[in-house]
């Protein structure tokens, strides 16, 4: 073997080796981005329980009485589902791409003023827990059974919030579907792609609506005990863990031959 061609061996062989140490990095990456905003959800719990927040501390009167009110009481999770929602947001912004720093800068400031839009205007909950609280409570009214009537809620309130940060996300460069096959095999992956992050996020929002009959207490009236502190977490990662699990499939780098 001449002195050229051993070289060349040589350089295929360390190719051949650091092709899957970059492939492990950039799937541990992969993950990073997906799991980060279920972990920011779950610091903000902490972060309360450590800290005893509750409805007695001391707030801004205006802020308190756009945050406190019937839908936290009733809800309280869905704060934190909040907090997923923002950091969703912020991942997009970081994640790697060809978005330009602009596009990340000024889409994501705009998806994070959406997201937070729907989700506290006119008070705490917003668009999205009043849509799922009409919907549900219209359902009954008119006869639907208790089940299906909250299901229905909760598909409500999970299509409002998964478009708003669905767009955040995307306004702020998260790239889309790598195109592949022809125009229909395109926009059918583009529907699956959506029918399944609804779907995952009609799952939480149907799981962390039952907090209270789950055996969560009732903070914010007062603060977060070592039990109410167990379930809400239990409860938002299982909530969280198919979408976070779509996220990672969807940022997943393609192998190549």
């Amino acid at each position: 073997m001449s002195r050229a061609q051993a070289l060349s061996a040589g350089a295929d062989a360390d190719s051949a080796e650091s092709a899957p140490r970059w492939g492990r990095g950039a799937e541990r990456g992969t993950w990073a981005i997906a799991v980060a905003p279920l972990l920011a959800a779950l610091a903000v719990l902490f972060a309360v329980f450590l800290t005893g927040f509750d409805g007695r501390s001391a707030m801004p009167p205006d802020v308190a009485a756009r945050f406190y009110g019937f839908f936290l009481d009733r809800y309280p999770l869905f704060a934190f589902a909040l907090v997923y929602g923002l950091a969703r947001i912020l991942a997009a912004m970081v994640a790697p791409g060809p978005a330009s720093l602009v596009r990340r800068l000024v889409g994501g400031g705009i998806g994070l003023v959406l997201v937070l839009g729907v989700s506290l205007h006119p008070t705490f909950g917003g668009f999205v827990l009043r849509a799922g609280f009409g919907t549900g409570s219209g359902a009954f009214l008119n006869g639907a059974p208790m089940a299906l009537a909250y299901t229905m809620g909760a598909g409500a309130a999970a299509c409002l919030f998964g478009l708003a940060m669905g767009l955040g996300a995307r306004l702020a460069g998260r790239p889309g579907p790598v195109p592949s096959g022809s125009r229909w095999r395109r926009a059918g992956q583009a529907l699956l792609g959506w029918v399944a992050g609804f779907l995952a996020l009609w799952f939480a929002a149907a799981l962390i609506g039952l907090a209270r009959d789950a055996g969560f207490g009732p903070w914010p009236r007062r603060p977060l005990d070592a039990r109410d502190l167990v379930v809400a977490a239990l409860l938002l990662t299982v909530a969280a863990l198919p979408h976070t699990l779509l996220v990672a499939a969807r940022l997943r780098p393609r192998r190549t031959a």
